[in-house]
This record gives C-alpha cells, structure tokens and sequence, in this order.
C-alpha cells in the first residue's frame, strides 16, 4: 500500500462546465482565484461590511487561535437590517414564511423586520438582557426566531439557539454551559399536523438550570401552557417603541462573542463552538454572495435547513440578511401534508437557488421525480447541496428532475467550527463533478495528508486539513481550551484537522469521503463508507444506502450495508446478489459488501445525517448506544430486528 491513508477506488467521470449565460452574468470571475490572500479578504472585510470604526489589521495568527479585522467596530443587526433600510430598501422582502398549516403566510419586508427587531431589542432590554448578557433561543421555524437572534446582536448580547427538536436534557446542558441568564421560547410548534410542546420542555429544562431569571414565549399556536409568575412572560404582553431610535445598535467589537453552536461530542458532552462577531459575518456575506451567485434584486433564496443548526445561521439569517437577500423560511417538513410541498412553496415564491441536504435530496429521489413533476420549476437556476457528502447519483438526480437538467450544482463542503463554507464550486467558473465539492473558496488553503502530515498528492486519499486560518474559523470551544487543542490541532501541528477523509484528483479537485471514523479496513485496504455508499446509489433500484464495517476473523473487517429501495420495493435475495456485483463491478471485488440489509428507513439525526454509529452497533450486534439525538429511534430498532432476519451472509 503506499503512503495515501485511505484508498480510493471509485471513478466518476462526468462533467458539467459553467453554461455559457449564466458564465456571462456571474458575480464571481476566473481571475478570482489569482487574487492574493491578504488583498483578497482586506477587500472582502471592507466591502461586505458596514463599520462603525474600520479595522486596522487584517489578522493575527497565534496558532491554534485567529482573530480578524482587529481594531473594527460593528454590529451585526445593524448590517443586516438597519443598513439595508437606510439604503431605501425598506420594502424588500426579507423573507416569504410559510407556515406548517394550510395557508399561513407572511411577507416580511426589511423595514417590517426592523420594526420587529427593535421592539424585541426593546422588550429584551426591560427584561434586563445587555451587552455580554447570554440567552438562550429555543423555538421552531417561525420568524420570531431570526428576529430573536438579531435582537441579542442588536443589543451587543450573545446567543445559543438549540434546536426545536431537542430534549430538555440537551437544552438545560447547553444553557448551563454557556451561562444563559434568559430563554426565548415558543408556547407550541407544528409538525406534521401536530403540536410539538416547547414551552413544557423549556420548564423542564429550566428545572435543571437555575441560571434562568426570565423566559420570553412567544405565542404560535394558542394553546394554553403553564406560566410560572415573576419568570415567564408573554412576548405580546409588552408595549414598547418599535422606532429604531429607541435601540440604536450596540458597536461591538470584532472579536467578541457573537454566539455558541453546541454540536455534539462523541463521548463527552456538547462542544460550545464559539463564533465572534467582524470576522464571521464577512466570512458568510463573502461566501454566500460568491457561492450562491446572488443577485439580491431580482432572486428569491431558500436555504432548507433549520436555523437551530449552522447551516440555518449562516446561510438562512446572517449571510443572507447581510447580503440584503430575499429568502423563504419554512416551518414544516418536506413531505407534509403531501411529498410535492417543496415543490409547491418553490413554484409559489419562484425559487431562483434552492440549497438542501443530500439527505433530503435522496428521500425525494425515493419517492419518485413525479411529485416535482407536478410543479414548474423554471424559476430555479442554481441547486445546492450542504450536511454530508452527496452521491454521484443523487448530484444527477437533483440536476436533472429538480433543477431541469440545466442548473449548476454548488456541492459545499464546511462544518459548524468552520462558520462559513470551504470548499466548494463557484457556479460561473467551476466546471462541476458529481460527488466533488471541487476547490477551496478563495483565500481558503485547504490540503489532503497522510498520517505523518505529508501532502498526498493528486489522486491520493487521506485526511482533510486547513493550512491557513479563514475569517469565521471558531474561536475555540467555549470554556475548554484543553479540548479544543487535543480535538483539531494535535494530530497535525500547524493544521486544522477536520476529522474528515478526502482525496484530490488530478485537477486538483477535493472528493469528501465522510468522517475518518467511518473508514473501513478490509484485508488491509482502508476503504470509505461514502465510496461504497455511491457505488451502491449508482444502482437505479437503489434510494439510499449506508455502510459500516464490523469485525471479522479472516478480513479485519467485513462490508455491510443498509440499503433503502426506491419506490417501496422490498429486498430480495436476488435483488441482493445483483446489488453485490454491482459494487464489485463498479469499484472492484475488493468492496463488495458481506451482508446488505434491506429496510424502508435509515437512522438519522434530526439535522439528517445519518448515524453510522448506530448501523455499527446493529452490524456487531451490539446494544444500541444513544439514541436521543435521532429524528425517529424506533426505525434504528426495525433495522436491528431485519438485520437478524434476513441474514444475507457470502
């Protein structure tokens, strides 16, 4: 074997060059790739961002920690909101929010988002919250939930949002953590026809954090909810000003905290991933301006994640509203009441760029091309894909039914400690692949090494790292230095360590291969999970597939994979064979999976990657470790129970 750490054995060989007219019309030009580092984010910082007081220094790099635009002075809400109205573009719609019922919409124009903004900033400062005061945001997809966020930036205090869908558990560690002394809540949300009880978790959750003084809620559906006197107050009880002279923004400094994306540790609790204010909203305006094409006149934007995650703060609040962008918010789910309702809200609103997960991408591929059918999506003309990385298939797939066979395809590659995108194609430049996030953003040095620190070279496959620091880097894991070290900057002195495998090909192009804990060793082969994954997706039968290694007496370790079918088909025991042969065929017998268990669903977490783990505690036949994360815990029990009953075994 040489030096390469992880073999790389599948081949794609399609490619799809910039069209001709959207080349033309591209924000982004070639020689973007020419310009200096230094240059190349002093203009960024000074052109995407408006400053009380300009930086006077670019950077400082103080291995293992960076800080950006020294000496600058700013304010986040004021570059999202107050700027953009000030420039006489008050009756610009900020965002277009669908609600999970029938029916509800709201057109929220900049200067309804000001309004809205400052009378929570008002209320907030009532409730005591100031500069370096610490909240906590626990909401659904409703637009009190961005207006929340800029609140807190508008008055200089830092935020943790936790997403919806979490436990009391989990929202009391991440208040404790970080010292919230407020939670913003909601008394219900929807999801898929019923409510989901936000306001009970939040009180159990407060049971179990004696830092919270006041807890805001929000009404959203009406129902009556316990409200505990002197702490918990109704958000439309107050009256106060909505002039945004009553709450002028706070100037902040450039490196002061912004706010903590909690994500999860493997074996300790949640890291609090902090992220400062200059450096990491230069960082998202600069990458979702260039990435995305953005023509904030005439676009309509929709990021399809949640914002309780970093997808959903960087690119569906921070980013967007910076760059004066017009976005759809959306509370429910894709396939609810119906499997065309993304379909349906993109024709509505003539959708222009659509960004989305690979996970939700595969599930529409499941249910079939007819539902987007059904609509026109003409308006669409750029697709994205974020969370995970994307199977050729799925790429094609999401090109062809969804975006007509004449969209661009960015496939972005970044992480919550990277605060902003790394890798990925600028649509008017890159000639795309599928399944290649292609090249670093520019004044972004990226590299692939082995286990010694060495470039591999192209064609080879190892660990992804980062070789010099960007604007949105995090600023370390909030009260634990140790850690923060010991996690990203050991292995590889110098290197930020991503955790990720990866390979560049002969054009100097990044292909993602999922994280290094998931590579299998077989027969002295390390092979990745994402390799075998595509090869098996490659197959028209075949939706979605996950694979994992477990141990074995002759190999070291044996393939298995979960293979969900396309359109409900059940597995076979032929079905089964051809499906063996076909990875055989496509990326040599050596990848062949032992065992393949068939089953409708795959485990996932409520953010939608899948949960390897989990599939490796069935493969061993272990009891299954935490399941609190995932969206639905009872399909990971399904697949333990199929797993023992149609044993497919060479």
């Amino acid at each position: 074997m040489s030096d390469q750490t992880i073999e790389t054995i599948f081949v794609e060989e399609r490619r799809y060059p910039p069209p001709p007219d959207f080349a033309a019309l591209a924000v982004a030009r070639p020689d973007i790739y020419e310009r200096e580092f230094e240059e190349f984010w002093e203009s960024e910082g000074r052109e995407r961002v408006t400053w009380f007081e300009p930086f006077t220094e670019l950077y400082e790099w103080e291995l293992p920690y960076a800080k950006w635009y020294l000496g600058g002075k700013l304010n986040v809400a004021y570059n999202c909101v107050d700027r953009h109205v000030e420039a006489g573009l008050g009756d610009r719609v900020a965002y277009f929010w669908e609600g999970e019922p029938e029916g509800e919409r709201r057109t929220i124009t900049y200067a309804d988002l000001q309004r809205d903004v400052v009378r929570m900033a008002n209320v907030l400062r009532e409730l005591g919250v100031g500069k370096g005061t610490k909240v906590a945001i626990y909401m659904g997809m409703v637009p009190e939930l961005p207006v929340a966020m800029l609140a807190c930036t508008r008055l200089g205090a830092p935020h943790t949002v936790v997403f919806g869908g979490f436990s009391a558990d989990a929202l009391s560690d991440r208040i404790n953590d970080m010292g919230c002394e407020v939670l913003i809540t909601q008394d219900e949300a929807w999801r898929r026809g019923a409510t989901v009880p936000l306001k009970l978790t939040a009180d159990a959750a407060m049971a179990d954090a004696p830092g919270i003084r006041t807890c805001l809620v929000v009404r959203r559906t009406g129902n009556d909810v316990p409200m505990r006197e002197g702490r918990d107050r109704w958000l439309h009880d107050f009256d106060v000003s909505d002039d945004p002279a009553t709450s002028p923004p706070e100037p902040m400094d450039s490196e002061d905290l912004l706010f903590l994306m909690y994500t999860s540790g493997t074996t300790a609790k949640p890291k609090g991933i902090a992220h400062t204010t200059g450096g990491y909203l230069v960082g998202v305006a600069s990458t979702h301006a260039l990435i995305f094409d953005l023509k904030p006149e005439e676009d309509v934007y929709w990021c399809a994640a949640d914002i309780g995650w970093i997808t959903g703060h960087s690119y569906i609040v921070y980013g967007p509203l910076c760059n004066g962008a017009t976005s759809v918010l959306y509370e429910g789910t894709p396939d609810f009441p119906d499997r065309d309702r993304w379909w349906e809200l993109v024709e509505r609103y003539r959708v222009t760029i659509l960004y989305t997960a690979p996970t939700a991408i595969r599930a529409h591929m499941k249910w079939g091309p007819e539902h987007a059918a059904k609509h026109d999506l003409s308006s669409l003309r750029l697709l994205g894909s974020v969370g995970e990385p994307i199977n050729p298939e799925a790429w094609v797939w999401y090109r062809e039914h969804i975006g007509g066979d004449r969209t661009p395809v960015v496939d972005t590659w970044w992480q919550t400690e990277t605060g902003m995108i790394l890798i990925t194609p600028l649509p008017g430049v890159t000639t795309t692949k599928p399944g290649s996030a292609t090249r670093p953003f520019p004044g972004v040095e990226a590299g692939v090494v082995d286990d010694h620190g060495r470039d591999v070279g192209p064609g080879g496959g190892g660990y992804l790292v980062l070789k010099r620091p960007w604007p949105a880097m995090t600023r370390g894991i909030f009260g634990d230095d140790a850690r923060f070290r010991a996690t990203y900057w050991e292995r590889f002195p110098g290197m930020y360590f991503a955790g990720d495998g990866a390979r560049v090909d002969e054009d100097g192009d990044f292909w993602l291969l999922g994280r290094v804990d998931d590579v299998m060793n077989v027969s002295g082969h390390r092979i990745s999970t994402i390799e075998v994954e595509s090869a098996l997706v490659d197959h028209p039968s075949v939706a979605e597939a996950a694979v994992c290694g477990r141990a074995d007496a002759l190999t070291g370790q044996a393939i298995v994979a979960f293979v969900t079918l396309r359109g409900g088909e059940e597995g076979t025991v032929e079905r089964l064979e051809e499906l063996r042969n076909h990875v055989a065929v496509k990326i040599g017998p050596i990848a062949k999976p032992a065992n393949i268990v068939f089953t409708p669903e795959l485990p996932k977490t409520r953010s939608g990657k899948i949960m390897r783990r989990l599939l490796r505690d069935v493969a061993e036949e272990r009891p299954l470790g935490d399941t609190t994360t995932l969206a639905d815990p009872a399909v990971v029990a399904e697949i333990a129970e199929r797993a023992v009953a149609q044993p497919a075994e060479e």
